[in-house]
């Protein structure tokens, strides 16, 4: 198959960033095979792969000698590890090289979900995620993707930026991984170098500016933005954050770099300050084109911290009172820590620790998913939900039954396991001591309640 040309007027823009000599290398780059990383869930003690090496700037990250068959790994398929391109991965980097605090953080546009997975492990048992789609179909792949990481710190929504002005200073952090022309993505993905115009960038550049004039008042007084793309050039760079600069108050943040890397750091120069951008070429690092920079909210700006509402009320959903939370933390051996509510009968675990904001969000937000979906409860009997056995939580009171390869493959494919050495009843499957989902023997015949729109056909 013939190389797609890289378009005129883009050659010019990047000759003119890099000079003619350095996008030679740039152009023979982008003619290269992509590099295959992945990024490991530190709370379901994944493997190393063999033969891998660390990407520089992200714990628990690597860089594979090959692309595997990732579907034909049920490791995958119960969250032990999300396949992302490593410069996104240098989120990373940011969160632990300023220390962010932990608290309540957005990923505005989070689909598929690579970076509000590496948020989610970030926070952990400190932090809520509000992970927004405004797509309706992305969101339920987003929604997918966070219950099989498994946290149970995230809430999945699906709103227009300007659907959160109820929210303006309630995040600690707001990550905004603008929609864009996609440049980075050119070796990735050839066929985007068809799609790339001058206009479409002219375009993407309004479309951005739309989404930093509702989200730039979302981040709380002394709390952080960090805005990104996967493109070069600067009308979605630099004259965005120079937007955002002159729209809102904010200061600006240097991050700390090894040199050996390969990023490049640019300089920003808006309201009489130096802001920080850093971008990621293909030709000096082992990942696709990105830009990023990190802007902090001054401590004397706006704050919004919920209260806990005496008297909560909610369409939808029913708050499940302290003495019956109780008890549902002392059956299913959980440590106390955590909140339930109801909806369509159906129990719902989140952080007790984040309520307040919680509560605020459903007031505010169309949400799709939330914490951790346990199951319905039938007099003593539990109907557990694939996103129960794919959590981190405990499951008490189950039998387990860890599977072999083709035997996980199997399950993953909606298909009917053999009895053999299958107990009675409700049956938690894993694959390497990781949750996949369950399975209920009833003796005749094995029933397979792995979600018929997640099974592989392989």
């Amino acid at each position: 198959m013939s190389k797609i040309e890289l378009p005129s007027p883009f050659q010019d823009q990047m000759r003119e960033l890099l000079g003619e000599v350095e996008y030679q290398a740039f152009a023979d780059a982008v003619d290269e095979n992509s590099k295959t990383s992945i990024r490991l869930n530190p709370k379901k003690s994944p493997l190393i792969p063999v033969g891998s090496q660390p990407v520089p700037w992200c714990e628990n990250a690597y860089l594979l000698s090959k692309r595997p068959s990732f579907t034909r790994d049920p490791a995958l398929h119960a969250g032990a590890y999300y396949v992302q391109e490593s410069s996104s991965m240098f989120l990373d980097w940011i969160l632990n090289s300023i220390s962010i605090p932990k608290g309540v953080y957005l990923d505005l546009s989070a689909a598929p979900g690579g970076k509000s997975t590496l948020l989610s492990a970030y926070l952990g048992d400190e932090g809520l995620l509000v992970a927004n789609e405004v797509i309706q179909s992305r969101a339920q792949i987003l929604k997918e993707n966070i219950i099989k990481w498994g946290l149970g710190n995230c809430v999945v929504t699906n709103n227009d930026p300007e659907h959160f002005s109820d929210l303006e200073g309630f995040f600690d952090l707001v990550l905004i991984d603008a929609p864009c022309s996609g440049e980075g993505m050119f070796r990735k993905d050839p066929k985007a170098r068809n799609e790339w115009s001058p206009d479409n960038v002219q375009l993407c550049a309004a479309r951005q500016t739309r989404i930093l004039d509702q989200a730039g008042a979302l981040v709380k007084a002394g709390g952080y933005l960090i805005y990104s793309t996967c493109t070069f050039n600067q009308k979605e760079n630099e004259e965005m954050i120079q937007f955002l600069v002159n729209e809102f108050s904010f200061e600006p943040v240097r991050l700390p770099l090894n040199s050996q890397w390969g990023i490049r750091e640019s300089s920003i120069s808006a309201d009489d300050e130096d802001f920080y951008g850093y971008r990621f070429f293909p030709h000096l690092v082992p990942g696709e084109g990105f830009f990023v920079s990190v802007l902090k909210r001054p401590t004397d700006t706006y704050s919004f911290d919920p209260k806990k509402s005496k008297d909560f009320k909610h369409p939808f959903l029913k708050e499940i009172w302290k003495k019956d939370s109780e008890a549902l933390d002392e059956e299913l051996g959980m440590d106390g820590t955590g909140k339930y509510y109801s909806l369509n009968d159906s129990l719902f675990r989140v952080n007790q620790s984040f309520v307040p904001h919680f509560e605020a969000i459903l007031s505010a937000l169309n949400v799709r998913y939330f914490g951790v979906e346990l199951g319905k409860k039938q007099g003593d009997h539990w109907l557990p939900t694939t996103a129960w056995a794919m959590s981190t939580l405990p499951k008490e009171g189950f039998a387990k039954k860890d599977l072999e390869l083709e035997e996980a493959l199997t399950f993953l494919r909606k298909q009917e396991l053999e009895q053999n050495n299958l107990p009675e009843g409700w049956v938690l499957i894993t694959y390497q001591g990781k949750g996949l989902g369950w399975v209920k023997n009833l003796g005749n015949r094995v029933n397979n309640y792995y979600p018929k729109e997640w099974r592989i056909r392989l």
